[in-house]
């Protein structure tokens, strides 16, 4: 793919040193504290909440739809819970299970396990069968947690009272308890709410939460959280880069089982006590009269939530409200500035991680357009998409990139930045790069290609699997889909490669919704628009029209089916185009013409 422009420059780094100014007293204690962490030390986000309930008692912790709950209120809700898991036998190291949708009861049974030293296993409601008993069985949970809207799914994955022996069976909702389940509100209700003695022993390397894997190429894998990098990135976003304040407001309605919701946005609330407002689930018509409900001052987003936004008709009141800063990751680079200016947010700081990932970038100096900086050791070496592996030179060790160019993130794993894995050993060493840039060293593989932007800043380009060789060039897809995002009418681009018989490589196909249904003459159009925007090489061949796109809970596309059926008439029952003269534009794909082209009478 072309280069990009977006490179960083030392006036873009001065310029974000100058705005920080103001804030100086909090980053500099956010760098203390930071300073002060490490993985033997005692410590953990149970002390945190009980260091808050002691010196912030009255200050509103958690705010979910009609209630708020103090730091104190909440501190004794969770030790209430902790006695309970405590009475059912779960110990320090043991698993716990939690089941339910977005509610304020997930926070308060998550920190009642941590507080015991135990590790909450956040498993995704969404799952059902064989999908959700592989995640059941990867955290080797001692108690399963299940709220009352979440029965029948434990269920459809065989755990159930009397399905599955030597777990204690915990269930929360309104109500009697189904039989077989203990109530935990009514056990809550009647416990201590003392802080538990075992808070005081955690260390910091001890693993604190299982944070599954999306699951999009298979079965999903659990990545374990530890207290020490929790803690590194609830100073590093909380302190330094978003820079909060005790009254602020943070609005979060992404999925508590992804670190978006469970780490960056309850972490970076609990770096300064400020407020965490919970949403019960997105929704792009009433995203912004929650904000204004909460009075919030800063949220977090995750993939596509700002272009769903940002699709939204415009109104007088898109400047309503008093978010000043926001967080995640995803935000495509050609929406940012139009995303930035429309609804008046003074800082966006992007951050790159991933929930097995040992380090993270932050856009700390708040530069458009990037991933942000990291001081920890990383690289971005070469990268061969044919085969899908890092490049090696003669001598067998790897090249790094480039300043603009395009590579592999990789980063060093080491005492101060440990990879802690997965909890399978075998998909923990499959992430492991050995004998990178001399013998003996060990360096994560991100997955992820990404662009050096210079100044340890890095922009994310797309996921290795993704890219794809088309007439001997890399085609990187997110730079696709940012042209096709470009073009009036679309709504949502997914793009991605797929074989054409007897040719090398594969070809681009683009599956996209339009907000109406486009013309022979928009479809010709749309053609000319990727001609002009797009290298030859780059340009989709192929389109298949939809309805709606198929997400996960944290709104990635799923890719695998539009891969396996191609541009196949026969397995897909969409609408389907082909480009063979650029001129001509795009045209329906027949069963005639997917004939010749299988039959390779057709070539491209």
């Amino acid at each position: 793919m072309k280069p990009s422009g977006d490179v960083v420059r030392v006036r873009d780094l001065l310029r974000g040193v100058l705005q920080a100014l103001p804030d100086t007293l909090t980053v500099n204690r956010g760098l203390f504290n930071l300073l002060l962490l490490a993985p033997d030390k005692v410590g953990s986000i149970g002390a945190v909440i009980e260091r808050w309930a002691r010196e912030r008692p009255d200050q509103p912790a958690l705010r979910f739809e009609e209630r708020t709950w103090t730091y104190a209120e909440f501190n004794a809700w969770a030790n209430r819970i902790s006695a309970v898991l405590r009475e059912q036998g779960v110990r320090r190291g043991d698993g716990v299970g939690i089941l339910m949708e977005n509610r304020a009861e997930v926070l308060a049974c998550v920190c009642a396990t941590v507080k015991l030293g135990a590790i909450a296993g956040m498993l995704n409601p969404q799952q059902r069968g064989e999908v959700l008993a592989h995640s059941l069985r990867l955290t080797r949970a001692k108690a399963l947690i299940v709220g009352a809207e979440c029965v029948d799914a434990a269920a459809s994955a065989g755990y159930a009272p009397g399905a599955a022996g030597g777990i204690r069976w915990l269930w929360d909702g309104e109500g009697r308890a189904p039989d077989g389940w203990l109530d935990l509100r009514a056990l809550s209700a009647a416990a201590a709410a003392d802080d538990p003695p075992e808070t005081a022993q955690i260390t910091l390397r001890e693993p604190c939460f299982y944070i599954f894997t999306s699951g999009t190429t298979g079965m999903p894998k659990a990545s374990v959280m530890t207290h020490y990098r929790w803690l590194r990135g609830m100073v590093g976003l909380g302190q330094m880069t978003l820079r909060l304040k005790p009254d602020d407001v943070l609005y979060c309605c992404l999925p508590l089982y992804h670190n978006n919701a469970l780490t960056v946005s309850w972490g970076a609330v609990l770096a300064v006590g400020a407020t965490l407002a919970l949403g019960r689930k997105f929704s792009a018509s009433r995203f912004w009269d929650e904000i204004r409900r909460y009075d919030a001052t800063s949220f977090c987003y995750i993939g596509e939530l700002c272009r769903y936004l940002l699709n939204r008709p415009a109104t007088p009141r898109d400047r309503d409200h008093r978010v000043r800063v926001i967080t995640g990751n995803g935000l495509r680079p050609e929406i940012w500035d139009a995303f930035q200016q429309r609804f008046g947010i003074e800082r966006i700081c992007e951050f790159y991680g991933a929930s097995e990932s040992n380090l993270a970038f932050v856009n700390g100096f708040g530069v458009p357009r990037t991933a942000g900086y990291c001081p920890l050791p990383f690289a971005i070496v070469e990268f061969d998409a044919d085969v899908e592996e890092p490049v090696r030179n003669r001598r067998g060790f790897m090249n790094k990139v480039r300043r603009g160019a395009i590579g592999l993130l990789i980063t060093e794993v080491t005492d101060k930045a440990p990879f802690d894995g997965y909890t399978d050993a075998k998909a923990s060493e499959a992430k492991l790069l050995r004998d990178v840039f001399k013998k003996g060293d060990c360096w994560f593989n991100s997955g992820d290609l990404v662009r050096d932007q210079g100044f340890r800043h890095i922009q994310f380009v797309d996921r290795v699997g993704d890219t794809f060789r088309w007439k001997g060039e890399n085609v990187a897809t997110t730079e696709v889909e940012s042209a096709l995002n470009q073009f009036p009418g679309i709504e949502q681009a997914v793009v991605y490669g797929v074989q054409v018989p007897r040719c090398d490589g594969r070809a681009g196909m683009a599956a996209l919704t339009f907000a109406q249904a486009p013309t022979a003459d928009t479809l010709r159009a749309l053609a000319a628009h990727l001609v002009a925007a797009l290298p030859a090489y780059a340009v989709p061949l192929f389109l298949r029209l939809r309805d709606e796109h198929e997400t996960t809970g944290t709104f990635k596309f799923r890719k695998g089916t539009l891969k396996q059926q191609g541009f196949d008439p026969r397995q897909v029952d969409e609408p389907l185009y082909v480009l063979r003269d650029r001129d001509a534009g795009y045209e329906p794909l027949t069963p005639a013409l997917y004939a010749r082209i299988r039959d390779g009478e057709l070539r491209f």
